[in-house]
């Protein structure tokens, strides 16, 4: 007899459609592997939010949404509702955090999250903003309410970073962490170094191919990489980092002459971020450019794909490369967080 969760989704952009879409795709894969029924009883959006006390149907909500950009014709909505509204209403089991959010404040997802935690509600999210700022705070209020807090979508979309850490590296001390974390500057220093395009040129075919925004600050001057280190170094090494105490350096304006250079020289050049812990314990962080040696396990992450290597004091060296990058990726990493609250329960 499969146990019924009910759900509820702050956040109904393209990685909330996607998990409520594997909701529905995987539900009767749940049932029979994990004796789980997830049902979605409500979504929350900034223009109004949907609450059905049996749940709504994942699949057909997502559908329509996309279609129609906005709720405004479904019979469920509560127009006047947004994200807490529906968290202090709601009577759900866990929230799934999606909501864009500001990475400087965490907000809006911080408040949401901080919320769900207070009321005893699980907690899986897809935001890294919330735990660069407030870690430490939402991890203690969700031991002292008893509940889970899972964030393995925020590192690294479906590369599990934390999962390996925290599980397959448990009671070892992770002494560094190197990572490429964001698959626009990988692929981009792919193509300039197999295919010899410049800069601008692989910036532009990521572009077409939708591996890279229109505006790629947050990729190619190291942002993102440095958010997700924080949040891993704070995860994995018990560091209080934010972005602001990464050193970084991007990729922005890269010379084809320095990557051929580099790879005329026997290496490989990658965007790495890396974080170490010294012999006082303290932990510091630096993101740039880095030329390694092809044995490197990092070496042969390719195109948009990503990697990380955490090194620790007994079990040495290990590396988990790929992951699907892309909202349904993103997606999945929710799922397989909000399959495990209730695994290890």
């Amino acid at each position: 007899m499969a146990t019924e969760i009910k759900v509820i989704v702050c956040g109904f952009g393209r990685v909330g459609r996607e998990f409520a879409k594997l909701v529905h795709e995987k539900a009767e894969r749940m049932r029979t592997a994990y004796s789980l029924d997830a049902v979605i009883v409500g979504i929350g959006e900034l223009n109004g939010s949907l609450h059905h006390t049996r749940g709504l149907d994942a699949a057909k909500t997502a559908d329509a949404f996309e279609r129609a950009g906005s709720f405004a014709d479904h019979p469920s909505l509560k127009a006047d509702w947004q994200g807490l509204d529906l968290i202090r209403s709601a009577q759900a089991d866990v929230l799934i955090e999606t909501t864009p959010t500001e990475v400087r404040t965490g907000e809006p997802a911080l408040s949401h999250i901080r919320e769900a935690l207070a009321r005893g509600i699980h907690v899986v999210s897809a935001n890294k903003g919330p735990f660069i700022r407030a870690y430490r705070e939402l991890t203690g209020l969700a031991r002292e309410k008893k509940v889970s807090l899972k964030i393995s979508a925020a590192a690294a979309a479906a590369l599990p970073t934390i999962d390996v850490a925290e599980t397959c590296l448990a009671g070892a001390e992770i002494l560094e962490v190197e990572g490429v974390l964001n698959g626009t500057t990988n692929f981009i220093l792919t193509r300039m170094r197999t295919n010899g395009r410049n800069y601008e040129e692989a910036l532009a075919e990521a572009q077409a191919l939708g591996i890279a925004e229109t505006d790629p600050t947050l990729d190619v001057e190291g942002f993102d990489t440095a958010n997700k280190l924080a949040l891993i170094t704070n995860v994995c090494m018990g560091a209080d980092l934010t972005p602001e105490d990464v050193e970084r350096t991007g990729i922005a304006g890269m010379s084809l002459a320095e990557v051929q250079s580099a790879s005329a020289a026997g290496k490989i050049m990658r965007l790495v971020g890396a974080a170490r812990r010294d012999e006082a314990g303290r932990v510091s962080a630096r993101v740039a450019p880095a030329l390694l040696p092809p044995d490197h396990p990092l070496a042969g992450v390719e195109g948009a794909e990503k990697g990380i290597t955490y090194t620790s004091d007994t079990m040495d060296r290990v590396t988990v490369v790929g992951g699907k990058s892309d909202p349904r990726g993103a997606a999945a990493a929710l799922l397989k967080d909000f399959i495990n609250i209730y695994r290890h329960s």
